[in-house]
């Protein structure tokens, strides 16, 4: 491990990324909006270019600016996830941008700073630099969700995501300084050696822990926290759905693994029973509140909280095993929902974008190949044994069961078998129901692509899955006290 008070080189990613927000913000405010595909051609470079920085990240710890950020495998396997999914979502956006007539230099930098908030979440060693890296995204995304000015729905998913997000950045506040107060420090290592030392931990800590836990909650969309998903989903244009779908949630739950487990590692017993509970009630509430949406990106919400639910059972095992079963999830449920987030962009008429779920009636017999990637998509996400999806689940059920948290594994099964009623509604209305109007055809070679090589990715992940779980091994070790 090394430490030093000013290493700026283990940051060189975050500063890059900075730099390069600032830069495309002048030149967008010097080129105009007519050039806001230029740009966001050049964020998916930048963020290309923080990937392959990281990348190149040596594997070792270090810890630097005073303690309060850290880079380790576990850090660097999650900004990895986050660049590409900010990189996919930004790509699907284009289209959509170009066609709805909201093309705005601002979206693509707002996008870029967003990603730069959660590349310093996952690295965040103090409880200090974890807030800062939060609001950093959070506040990009405020302005993200309400971007389309002109919209009542995009206005409404804005506000409510600011003003929930408000109280829950209250709440997360709260939980730092009460943490604060009863162990001495903010920093990560000095309250894991508080607790160490004093062998049980105090009931002011045990309340800090609580508030911190429901802040984190809200990032993640976990239940009762989840309020605002539904809402905002719907709202908010189409790839901003899909990029709050994936990125922030990837960023949130490795956050959330991180200020659990690296301060409160001895305390697991203390915390387990609150993420057990949210783990639980987001599998269920997913799963049955999303039986009656008509809407599909409303189901999609719901099912991203049943999702969390899952991905949260390895965080409430508490081990190594957990970490890597919560990491391979994620970057399966990146695959899952960025595909399935690419067929709904491609769900346009001449009178514009649909959103309904019966609207992919008969859709086999108008678009046979959108129809196929769906139905991988769906099977995947309902836990169809051989995609990659029940692998997935597989992981963080086995993580439960060695735990021993056999309530919470026996819930999941109930949960996913539940859920599979949705998806595999979406499957009879897709190859069963009398056909629908066709979509506008072509899709644009952006998505085909990308529908494409998720499908591929969902299909034969059983047939290599030792690059993805040796990856998320080696960051679960690299977390793990």
């Amino acid at each position: 491990m090394v430490t030093d008070t000013h290493l700026y080189a283990a940051a060189t990613p975050e500063i890059f990324m900075a730099c390069a927000a600032m830069v495309l913000l002048m030149l967008g405010v010097f080129r105009g909006d007519g050039d806001t595909r230029l740009v966001s051609w050049l964020a998916v470079a930048a963020m290309a270019v923080a990937f392959a920085l990281v990348w190149m990240m040596p594997g070792e710890r270090v810890i630097t600016f005073s303690g309060g950020f850290i880079v380790d495998g576990f850090a660097n396997f999650a900004k990895l996830l986050i660049l590409l999914a900010a990189a996919i979502g930004l790509i699907m956006s284009m289209g959509y941008v170009r066609a709805e007539k909201m093309e705005r230099f601002e979206f693509p930098v707002l996008i870029l700073l967003a990603t730069l908030g959660m590349m310093m979440m996952v690295s965040a060693n103090d409880l200090i630099s974890l807030y800062m890296g939060l609001e950093i995204q959070s506040l990009a995304l405020y302005v993200v969700a309400a971007i389309k000015r002109d919209s009542h729905r995009s206005s409404e998913a804005g506000l409510k995501y600011f003003v929930l997000g408000a109280l829950s950045s209250g709440m997360l506040l709260y939980g730092c300084s009460m943490i604060y107060g009863f162990s001495g420090s903010t920093n990560f290592q000095a309250i894991a050696a508080h607790v160490g030392e004093s062998g049980q931990i105090s009931v002011g800590l045990i309340v800090g822990i609580a508030f911190l836990t429901a802040g984190l909650a809200f990032k993640v969309s976990a239940v009762p926290f989840h309020m605002w998903t539904p809402d905002v989903y719907e709202g908010a244009p189409t790839p901003i759905t899909a990029f709050f779908a994936v990125a922030p949630k990837i960023a949130a739950i490795v956050l959330f693994m991180r200020a659990m487990i690296a301060p409160f590692a001895e305390a697991t017993a203390d915390w387990q029973q609150i993420v057990v509970f949210i783990s639980m009630a987001s599998m269920v509430l997913g799963a049955f509140a999303a039986i009656w949406q008509t809407n599909i990106k409303r189901l999609m919400a719901y099912s991203s909280i049943g999702h969390i639910g899952f991905a949260l059972m390895g965080l409430a095992a508490g081990t190594a095993d957990g970490v890597r079963a919560t990491l391979v999830y994620m970057a399966i449920y990146l695959f899952m929902n960025v595909g399935t987030f690419a067929a709904i962009l491609c769900m346009r008429r001449r009178e514009g974008m649909v959103e309904g779920i019966q609207d992919l009636a008969g859709l086999d017999r108008n678009d046979r190949p959108m129809a196929l990637a769906l139905l991988i998509f769906m099977f995947s996400m309902a836990g169809v044994p051989a995609a990659a999806g029940f692998f997935g689940k597989f992981y963080v059920f086995m993580a439960a069961v060695d735990a021993g948290l056999y309530g919470l594994a026996v819930v999941g099964v109930l949960a996913s078998v539940v859920a599979a009623f949705y998806y595999l509604r979406i499957v009879k209305i897709m190859y069963f129901d009398d056909p629908a109007e066709p979509f506008v055809k072509p899709i644009g070679p952006e998505m085909k692509v990308i529908l494409t090589v998720t499908s591929l990715f969902v299909v034969f992940f059983a047939v290599y899955p030792a690059p993805l779980l040796e990856g998320a091994q080696a960051a679960a070790a690299a977390l793990m006290p």
